[in-house]
């Protein structure tokens, strides 16, 4: 089978989607399916083309055994209504005419979280004559709205259509969340072309091990407690309610928080931790994928967050099992289905959303209380068994085969 992937995010980008896509589509390479992925050069979420990497009108590389075809695309930083959607605007036109030149696909498979890309997909399927199966990563534009980018107007209502459109004429809708798949279902969609293949984690590459020494030597935390956040500095992540964890955490000299990562939020959180005098915790820059198992190998706790809306009660953040599989006691700060699967498997601390206090207190807690640290790691390492990357991947592979009609066939 010729799976012809969409996305606007692969690596070396490091966020979310990019990982999914590509560890998916490594494993089905590995099963003996072609892969071929369109997508543009990385940028995100700075705006800014990574080293080694140019915007160009089409260049193609082969990723672990994944062709993979870049696109130009107006690129800008991952802020601002407006310039974003010329962004997912032309990567959705140019992704478009490279679908139409990919040699005998047999389904077209587009990823959220905007859905550009999706109509993008849906475009190369119908002129194609192939499945188009949307990867839902985001009930988008609803998330737009939930961190108050856009209001309930004109605009919001056609992309509302155009999403349920979306939904309508796809073979079948991958969702990542069951909250996500029970939001479909409800509106209309035939629940036996929605299915769940929630994220995971590659078991294989994150797993408990000793610290890296010479990391925490060099961020200057040696012999602390590191509390850290690895991901998106944006505005669904409110993470300026870290920044109040960590001014009542100063009388705390053994605790340290690290934030990780870049976005449009990075650089009002810098000033914001430079207004507060805050010199217990400090900002790293995004790190490359093959570096992330080192900066989570210093963390004794992972602090996973976002904004204290209800439409992040049906997200399930997947940074969340790498820190599981590693043995890292979680302090979660998302309410609804990620808090349960946290709770369930007693991998960590459940806090209220935007509560900088109850954050503070359960690190302090997993600090002062060695047994309960190791309980909690061990517990997040027995859970993550049940949400290994291979198995995910075999399972949304189930999906495109079926409505491909492809059983059996691995083209080359």
């Amino acid at each position: 089978m010729h799976v012809l992937f969409l996305t606007d995010n692969f690596p070396p980008e490091v966020n979310a989607p990019a990982t999914r896509t590509y560890e998916h589509a490594r494993l089905w390479v590995e099963a003996g399916h072609q892969v071929t992925v369109v997508t543009c050069a990385p940028n995100f979420p700075t705006g800014r083309v990574f080293e080694g990497y140019r915007n160009r009108l089409v260049s193609r590389e082969v990723c672990d055994g994944i062709r993979v075809v870049r696109v130009w695309s107006y690129i800008t930083a991952n802020k601002g209504f407006f310039r974003r959607s010329l962004d997912f605007a032309s990567f959705m036109a140019a992704a478009t005419v490279a679908g139409l030149f990919v040699r005998k696909p047999d389904v077209v498979v587009a990823t959220s979280p905007q859905f550009f890309t999706a109509i993008a997909g849906w475009a190369v399927g119908a002129l194609r004559r192939r499945p188009f199966v949307f990867e839902l990563r985001d009930l988008w534009p609803e998330s737009i709205r939930a961190v108050g980018a856009m209001e309930k107007g004109r605009a919001f209502r056609t992309l509302s259509f155009l999403e349920m459109f979306l939904y309508r004429r796809a073979a079948a809708v991958v969702s990542v969340t069951n909250a996500f798949r029970d939001n479909l279902i409800n509106r209309g969609i035939d629940e036996r072309r929605v299915h769940v293949v929630t994220n995971g984690v590659d078991l294989v590459r994150f797993k408990a091990g000793p610290a890296d020494a010479a990391l925490a030597e060099s961020l200057g935390v040696s012999g602390k407690f590191v509390a850290g956040y690895v991901g998106t500095h944006g505005m669904a992540h409110s993470l300026e309610t870290l920044l109040d964890a960590a001014a009542l955490l100063r009388g705390r000299d053994d605790i340290r928080l690290l934030l990780i990562g870049d976005g449009a939020e990075k650089n009002r959180l810098r000033q914001m931790a430079s207004d507060k005098g805050l010199s217990n915790l400090l900002f790293v820059d995004t790190v490359q994928r093959s570096e992330i198992r080192r900066y989570l190998s210093i963390l004794d706790a992972a602090v996973v967050h976002l904004k204290d809306t209800p439409l992040f009660e049906t997200v399930i953040p997947s940074k969340i099992f790498e820190a599981m599989a590693m043995g890292i006691p979680l302090v979660h700060g998302v309410r609804g289905e990620s808090a349960a699967i946290v709770a369930e498997a007693g991998a960590g601390i459940v806090v209220p959303p935007e509560d900088a206090q109850a954050i503070a207190a359960a690190l302090v807690r997993i600090a002062d209380d060695p047994a309960l640290a190791a309980r909690l790691g061990g517990a997040g390492r027995e859970a993550a068994l049940g949400y290994d990357r291979s198995v995910l991947a075999g399972q949304m592979l189930e999906v495109l085969v079926d409505v491909s009609g492809a059983r059996g066939s691995a083209r080359r």
